[in-house]
């Protein structure tokens, strides 16, 4: 099963889940956070296999959990309340959806035969930076209620299985971006601003630092997280780039003419982020294949069809 299955990363899990010939259970509730329809186009290719079956559920309906899981043996756990601005502004939800939705989730699983939750967390749980690039030993202290809600998330998995043996993956994703990706995330923002020639903006001066990560990388590692290791481990491109050099680039690669204009920095957003992987490489054989400047052009080329 596929929590949050409609959205961008669980549509990709899907998609090669299905390639693989495995039988795929799609969960969402299709929370309008974001437009419902771009989830639903998501998984729209799928919908003709039959081994691709959609519920509409939210993962805090127990009843719903218990029926599902009995015939489930892996929970790739996508189903979150997303998004470090939102959770600033409506903290509640995001501890619901995210923490209590997580508990949930792995309550029901323990009793209903399922292998093994692999978890989407986030590099958000990091938060104050006291060196780069982030390893899994780094201290934890998030500056968001989002970053708060995945490492509760992590603390949850690990905790069910020393008490249960419920086995669980916590993958912590770097920014995460490709074809699908979310509306609201800054590449996807910058790319369309910069196909249409309108001006880009920055939030603060340009100098925060994200390590992105491409789509393909990510579903590789859910991939190898299912089929061994259990604990933490980060997920990250290897790029510790600003946000000025990312818009840069895009209006290179758009061959655009947009401007770059700057406005106040938003509050929870972390200064940097960079991944350490060698934990990952060392323990599932897990590598970055994209680099930047190829999943930025993939990505542009997808976003020119559908423009």
């Amino acid at each position: 099963m596929v929590t949050g299955g409609g959205g961008f990363i669980g549509s990709h899990i899907i998609n090669r889940l299905l390639a693989g010939n495995q039988s795929v259970i799609c969960l969402d509730n299709f929370d309008p956070y974001y437009d419902p329809i771009i989830k639903m186009k998501n998984i729209e290719k799928f919908q003709s296999n039959p081994d691709f079956t959609l519920i509409r559920g939210d993962i805090l309906d127990k009843k719903l959990l218990n029926s599902v899981l009995k015939d489930v043996d892996y929970v790739f756990h996508e189903a979150a309340q997303a998004g470090v601005r939102i959770s600033v502004e409506n903290a509640l939800k995001t501890h619901e959806t995210n923490a209590t939705g997580t508990l949930a989730l792995l309550e029901t699983a323990r009793n209903s035969g399922v292998k093994k939750i692999i978890n989407a967390s986030s590099s958000s749980v990091y938060g104050k930076v006291e060196y780069l690039p982030f390893d899994e030993k780094h201290p934890a202290c998030p500056v968001s209620p989002y970053g708060v809600s995945k490492l509760m998330t992590e603390h949850y998995c690990r905790v069910y299985e020393e008490i249960y043996g419920l086995k669980s993956v916590s993958l912590r994703y770097f920014t995460v971006y490709g074809p699908n990706m979310r509306p609201d995330l800054a590449i996807s923002i910058f790319s369309r601003q910069a196909l249409k020639n309108e001006q880009i903006t920055i939030f603060g001066d340009g100098n925060k630092t994200r390590d992105f990560t491409f789509i393909d990388d990510i579903v590789d590692a859910n991939m190898l997280a299912m089929k061994n290791g259990s604990g933490i481990f980060n997920v990250g491109g290897g790029h510790n780039v600003s946000i000025l050099h990312l818009a840069e680039k895009i209006i290179e690669i758009t061959k655009s003419s947009s401007q770059i204009i700057y406005k106040e920095s938003v509050l929870g957003d972390a200064i940097h982020t960079f991944a350490n992987t060698d934990l990952i490489r060392k323990k599932l054989g897990w590598n970055p294949k994209t680099t930047l400047e190829e999943g930025l052009r993939r990505y542009v080329q997808w976003l020119s069809t559908f423009q």
